[in-house]
């Protein structure tokens, strides 16, 4: 049955593109493409059947260690059916969580909810709008229930910053829980996956323009540099938004809450302490 024997399923901007790419990138290790089925979690996208799933991983090799890597399977409550309906098809695959410090993540996720234009408003109205930019970094809330589901021998934690500080390691970690019995290679031109170097918001009909090469080549010819430049720096966010003091101290107080939850989960796991700088240590 050509189904995953791993899943990355999270968090949201927290390094699971760079490691879906790491991993891809080891002979031996299938991933799929899509990097992101979010198969379990969209409606849309459940309904296309399991026969579609099960297509993704066709072109394994038998002896291929297969993967998806959906960060929609740790966004509840916005996709509470996507544990349920991965139960349903699969006995007992392993699962990778990454987090990082979620004051950060939660920042990041708002940029990106900017950029695509789904969030408008300025940073402060956003979070008290959007409950999901905190509970997707509430961390022990989205993983407890896979642990639960798949017991916590199947389930793998790791931190991105641990992951840019000790790359082959963390890559070797990973294999070892994966049972890969070959020596696994970092590969640094992979190691800037999904990186946005420019906040530039999108709009409907964006690609349309801006990705068609037509369209570029037009705009190239008709439109005068200084004006594609002002255009564009106004679709820029040009600073990184920082949070107000107020709602940074609650945002803490709530992260550092789901923090003493995590530890009760990985008691062994001082290294995730590293995600937590506004937490004491000890």
């Amino acid at each position: 049955m050509a189904l995953p024997d791993f899943i990355i399923v999270g968090a949201m901007k927290c390094g699971t593109s760079t490691l879906a790419a790491q991993l891809d990138a080891q002979p031996g290790i299938f991933m799929t493409d899509p990097k992101e089925p979010n198969f379990f979690s969209d409606d849309a996208i459940f309904a296309k059947g399991a026969d579609w799933y099960r297509d993704l991983f066709a072109g394994a090799a038998p002896d291929d260690l297969k993967g998806e890597a959906s960060t929609h399977y740790t966004k509840s409550p916005i996709h509470p059916d996507a544990l349920p309906r991965m139960q349903e098809m699969l006995d007992a695959p392993k699962i990778i969580y990454l987090i990082r410090d979620p004051m950060v993540r939660a920042v990041s996720h708002y940029i990106h909810e900017w950029t695509m234009g789904v969030m408008s408003s300025d940073i402060e109205q956003a979070f008290a709008n959007h409950p999901e930019l905190v509970s997707y970094g509430c961390y022990a809330e989205q993983i407890a229930p896979y642990i639960d589901a798949y017991g916590a021998d199947n389930v793998l934690i790791l931190n991105l910053e641990t992951m840019k500080a000790e790359p082959q390691q963390v890559l070797e970690q990973v294999c070892d829980f994966l049972g890969y019995d070959q020596e696994p290679v970092w590969s640094d031109e992979r190691a800037q996956m999904n990186v946005s170097a420019e906040r530039i918001r999108k709009f409907p009909l964006h690609w349309l323009i801006f990705g068609n090469p037509v369209a570029a080549a037009l705009r190239r010819t008709l439109v005068p540099q200084s004006l594609r430049d002002r255009l564009k720096k106004k679709r820029q966010m040009q600073e990184r938004p920082e949070l107000p003091d107020h709602v940074k101290a609650q945002l803490q107080s709530t992260f550092a809450r789901d923090f003493e939850k995590l530890r009760a989960l990985f008691p062994d796991r001082d290294d995730l302490q590293a995600s937590y700088p506004f937490v004491p240590h000890g």
